[in-house]
């Protein structure tokens, strides 16, 4: 009887001990235990929400530092509790495959540019009719305006959140074979594009040979000349060491290139109201740095291809428009696919912005 009644003595002081040790946690144990009631307010003080953020560019693109910043902003203003994690240089795959993860929840946030968008929501192909934009300031205040809003709402349909729209900028052709200044320079000429119809239709209207790859394949296929050439900002060319392997540069300025800061939407919604104006917000000042950074770098990046040896040629306005009414049939033809109305909508919003 004695020892019954120590051994109901000892057991609960030997298990006090026993946790007070840590026995069998000590990652997991804490010094005083958890509240029994409140289980769910305990644990969204402790829950951390993680945003694996993916981009095809390389670490010293401005696109990659506007990431880091959003990743500041954010991180700041939710003290913490939602981490964003940032990839480079297809660490997470091509556009496509990151805009797919998004939309399976594998991944929360890629920022394509406009192009590889229109293969799930084929209206944002309206940003791609070349010669669209006259400047970046045109494109600005269409973009962040009512006609850019419109755009943006069409993606949750495709489990996706357009935060921002960020600046990948006016893209130029570079080339192995010759200078390029009017149409007749096109023929022929093999040029990777983005795996987009329209651009693959109004490069052959104007005589090349155009073939839709992942960007992370481009280098090596300009190296090999399985393409002759491509067509990206200044930024994108210097950075990726385009230079390396294409001899020539054209301002052709044939298309204002957009990126779209996009987020899963699965992810956007398990946010708090708070955390979605957060994110929301940050997007959008992160992009404002960005497209600064963006202009900055392009103008710079232009002047550090020629100093790399690239042969520059400029396009002259007459040879400009010359391209315009080549590929006119082509605008005509993807304007009625999308919706003449939209379209309309979008140069109408132009022409405001211009005046």
């Amino acid at each position: 009887m004695k020892k019954s009644k120590l051994s109901l003595f000892l057991a609960p002081a030997l298990a006090l001990m026993l946790t007070a040790c840590g026995g069998g946690g000590g990652d997991t144990a804490t010094e005083e235990p958890a509240p029994e009631t409140g289980g769910d307010q305990a644990t969204e003080q402790v829950e951390t929400k993680t945003i694996r953020a993916g981009i095809g560019l390389n670490d010293a693109h401005p696109q990659y530092k506007g990431l880091l910043k959003f990743k500041e902003i954010v991180e700041e203003k939710t003290e913490g509790s939602i981490v964003v994690e940032t990839y480079h240089s297809g660490q997470l795959g091509d556009d496509r495959t990151m805009t797919e993860g998004l939309q399976l929840g594998s991944q929360e946030v890629t920022i394509p540019s406009t192009a590889p968008i229109a293969n799930f929501v084929p209206e944002f192909s309206v940003f791609d009719f070349p010669f669209l934009f006259p400047s970046e300031e045109v494109a600005d205040t269409v973009l962040d305006g009512e006609v850019g809003q419109q755009f943006l709402d069409m993606l949750p349909e495709q489990n996706l959140v357009g935060l921002a729209y960020w600046e990948n900028g006016f893209r130029d052709l570079t080339n192995s074979v010759r200078p390029v200044a009017t149409v007749e320079d096109f023929k022929g000429l093999k040029i990777r594009t983005m795996e987009n119809e329209l651009h693959l239709d109004a490069f052959r209207a104007l005589g090349a040979n155009p073939t839709p790859m992942a960007f992370t394949e481009l280098f090596a296929a300009l190296q090999q000349r399985t393409v002759d050439g491509q067509e990206n900002p200044y930024a994108t060319i210097y950075l990726q060491k385009f230079h390396e392997v294409q001899d020539h540069v054209s301002n052709t300025h044939h298309i204002y290139s957009p990126f779209v800061f996009l987020m899963s939407k699965s992810f956007f919604d398990d946010l708090t109201e708070e955390q979605q104006q957060i994110v929301q917000e940050a997007a959008i000042e992160a992009g404002q740095y960005q497209r600064e950074l963006n202009r900055e770098a392009n103008a710079q990046y232009l002047e550090d291809l020629q100093a790399e040896g690239m042969t520059y040629t400029e396009i002259t306005p007459e040879a400009r428009e010359e391209m315009v009414e080549r590929i006119r049939p082509v605008l005509d033809e993807y304007a009625e696919k999308i919706g003449s109305d939209l379209v309309n909508q979008v140069y109408d919003a132009i022409e405001a912005a211009q005046q």
